[in-house]
């Protein structure tokens, strides 16, 4: 490519770190610290709780005045903190020279949860006869990308991606396309869930996909997905932009893919991840041998685990099977932001030449014979790596990223 998009600055908050510099620590650390643990809210018509991967030590009034706090919802105010990370990493000075010429493109899969729940209780359980005037603007998964563009001063390109667990992977490819494009010069991509509420425990019970112990991607014994909250932001931008600026340029975004399964609303197929992860080697003008690293998508669940296994199996052989592992043992499955948080991973395992574990591990699976590396990070040598996103509904994306 004659002008790589290079990844610039980047930002974040989850379970296993409040900025990347926590996340990094906690990721590579020897010994996998759990940041899984049971909520507060108690599983119906049984003496336990949901588990999940809560973000600690956040107070949003240390973030947010009480006024502006009326019309962020949980996760538009993660989706605020981690892009305000991103863009002072990335030293990028926003005004009027260039805030038509910058995008935000961030996405989530629920959006305002908490704020529909607190709508309904208000209506249905308090008797109330309307919600609050902000309902409305608080819920919208557009929110989160209008409120960053409001405090910029951002006026290019500004929207949403929706599409469940691939949601910020997509948000990431479209950004992609516009800078290769010319559309655009800079990027603010990302993106953000809050979803830790009694409402949304209850539908996802209800699926039968929720993890009884922990979240143990890959492993023979494992139950289910452990829900996580937080949010990623990354600054994209061309090479030439980044260089001429003296911006640091952490890692460069060469592949790209995207699919459908087009089989079945919660039943994934292997041929849709073999189909983005085919279209991203071909965009990225690489060979399977090339990649030395997979992010899987890997949530843990019987289907997931075992479908994205056959896939990866099916694009790579033995031969050169690159390394894989899943970090949502670590960070939880933050739906929609985890394809952002995910990149993230992908890009420090290139900088620190180690692969992350696949925590929680116990037993292997002979039905996910992958190359995995599990409870105990790897060093290796990595120059190019992959992450995936799979998602209800069979949308699939692929990302592939360059030292």
């Amino acid at each position: 490519m004659s002008d790589a998009i290079v990844v610039s600055g980047m930002g974040c908050i989850s379970a296993a770190g409040n900025n990347v510099a926590q996340f990094c620590a906690n990721l590579f650390q020897p010994t996998l610290a759990n940041f899984i643990a049971p909520t507060l809210i108690q599983k119906p018509d049984e003496n336990s709780y949901f588990l999940a991967a809560q973000v600690k030590d956040y107070y949003a009034n240390e973030h947010f005045t009480k006024q502006q706090l009326k019309l962020l919802d949980p996760f538009a105010q993660f989706a605020l903190l981690s892009a305000e990370q991103a863009i002072a990493d990335a030293k990028l000075a926003i005004n009027a020279s260039n805030q038509h010429r910058i995008s935000v493109v961030h996405g989530t899969s629920i959006g305002g949860q908490e704020t529909i729940e607190q709508a309904y209780a208000q209506l249905f359980a308090q008797g109330k006869s309307r919600t609050h005037p902000f309902t409305v603007p608080k819920l919208l998964p557009s929110s989160a990308c209008g409120h960053i563009a409001m405090k910029y001063g951002i006026k290019g390109p500004t929207f949403a991606t929706s599409s469940a667990c691939s949601s910020s992977g997509h948000a990431i490819a479209m950004a992609t396309l516009m800078l290769r494009s010319n559309l655009i010069d800079y990027a603010i991509v990302g993106g953000a869930e809050a979803c830790l509420t009694p409402g949304n425990f209850y539908a996802w019970h209800g699926l039968r996909v929720l993890a009884h112990d922990s979240c143990r991607p890959f492993s023979k014994n494992r139950s289910g997905l452990v829900m996580g909250e937080g949010a990623a932001s990354l600054v994209l931008e061309r090479e030439s932009t980044a260089k001429n600026r003296g911006a640091t340029c952490y890692a460069k975004l060469v592949g790209i893919g995207m699919s459908s399964d087009a089989h079945n609303i919660v039943q994934p197929l292997a041929q849709g991840a073999e189909q983005a992860m085919i279209a991203a080697l071909k965009d990225a003008e690489l060979s399977p041998s090339d990649i030395d690293y997979i992010n899987a998508h890997g949530s843990g669940t019987t289907q997931n685990d075992t479908t994205e296994s056959a896939a990866i199996l099916s694009v790579f052989n033995d031969a050169n099977a690159p390394f894989v592992s899943s970090t949502k043992g670590t960070h939880g499955h933050m739906l929609g932001a985890g394809a952002a948080l995910e990149a993230i991973a992908a890009i420090l395992a290139l900088e620190k030449q180690t692969v992350p574990a696949t925590a929680n591990f116990v037993e292997k699976d002979p039905n996910c014979n992958i190359n995995l590396v599990a409870n105990n990070k790897v060093a290796a040598k990595l120059s190019h790596v992959m992450s995936n996103s799979f998602a209800f509904g069979g949308l699939n994306t692929s990302l592939i990223f360059q030292r």
